[in-house]
């Protein structure tokens, strides 16, 4: 998969078939309009494109008040994408100048001159522009003066819920992952880089990693216990997640992220960590004493263990 950071003469595209947005989470629904936009263009020996954003529009739009959190950091999204099988995905750096394009300006002067689009495909609700005012009527009508077809997908709904970001971020945030990987079709990953902590759990038999998130923008769920699966390198390993202020054992209020890996006991500072959060456990909370967390600890682990072992 190529990716364009910055649009020129140099870079040619070849008649693509392009769809625009700010694809966070790579949904099912985000999924669904890549895969009829591949289909279509590699039956026509034509261009897949996905035209997106870096960084996220509110983030320079409303920077005072941005709280918006990424389902998916930036390499998250385009290793879902790249799966995809999409040919070229457009990073175009969003700026305050470009978010005052009217639709028509951005369509001529940008996905018509610059990119050459022959065909659009876009999600059923779908705004561009300047203060969005772009609309599907509109592009179809811009389609008729540059000669370029527009498709509508329609809405992908799982039961009766159509899928949307805000809809995962809202799930992610109350801690309901299994919930927000129905909607997301995976599950909701953190990555990062294995940290030297406090080591509290070493002593009281339960060794945990701590995980430093490279991305302070990334969402994270709500403190509580959760059942993972991990990959380090080439292993795959289960194991209990406590995301919070650990109150229990320490009283400085720092949020942490920290994990028990099952049946592990090696030295595994410095290794980067992908952790798929597979299902919420309990809130976490404070106990009156170790021995009371100790066995919540290993009722947690059983909880956990059961779980993940079902998933098999």
């Amino acid at each position: 998969m190529r990716i364009v950071r910055q649009l020129s003469p140099e870079i040619k595209f070849n008649s693509p078939i392009l769809t625009l947005g700010t694809y966070d989470g790579v949904h099912l629904g985000h999924q669904e309009i890549i895969r009829s936009l591949v289909e279509r263009a590699n039956g026509k020996g034509k261009e897949s494109v996905l035209f997106t954003f870096e960084p996220h529009p509110r983030k320079v739009l409303y920077p005072e008040s941005y709280s918006v959190k990424l389902i998916d950091t930036l390499e998250e999204k385009l290793a879902k994408l790249d799966k995809l099988g999409l040919d070229t995905v457009i990073l175009f750096p969003f700026t305050k100048e470009f978010s005052r394009l009217s639709a028509m300006e951005f369509v001529r002067d940008i996905l018509v001159n610059q990119i050459g689009v022959s065909e659009m495909h876009i999600g059923h609700d779908h705004h561009f522009g300047k203060n969005r005012e772009g609309s599907f009527r509109e592009l179809q009508e811009l389609g008729e003066v540059y000669d370029f077809k527009v498709f509508q997908l329609p809405a992908i709904s799982v039961g009766e819920t159509t899928i949307s970001s805000t809809k995962i971020r809202n799930a992610v945030l109350e801690g309901n992952v299994s919930y927000a990987a129905t909607l997301l079709g995976t599950p909701f990953v953190l990555e990062g880089k294995v940290l030297k902590g406090q080591q509290i759990g070493r002593t009281i038999g339960f060794p945990t990693a701590n995980i430093g998130l490279e991305n302070p923008d990334k969402i994270v769920p709500k403190n509580g216990v959760y059942a993972v699966r991990i990959y380090l390198g080439e292993r795959v390993i289960d194991g209990v997640m406590n995301i919070g202020i650990r109150p229990t054992v320490t009283n400085n209020g720092q949020k942490v992220i920290e994990i028990h890996l099952f049946d592990f006991n090696e030295e595994i500072y410095g290794q980067q960590m992908k952790v798929e959060i597979m299902q919420h456990i309990r809130d976490e909370k404070r106990f009156e004493n170790i021995e009371e967390l100790k066995n919540q600890i290993q009722l947690d682990e059983i909880i956990a263990r059961n779980y993940l072992s079902a998933l098999v």
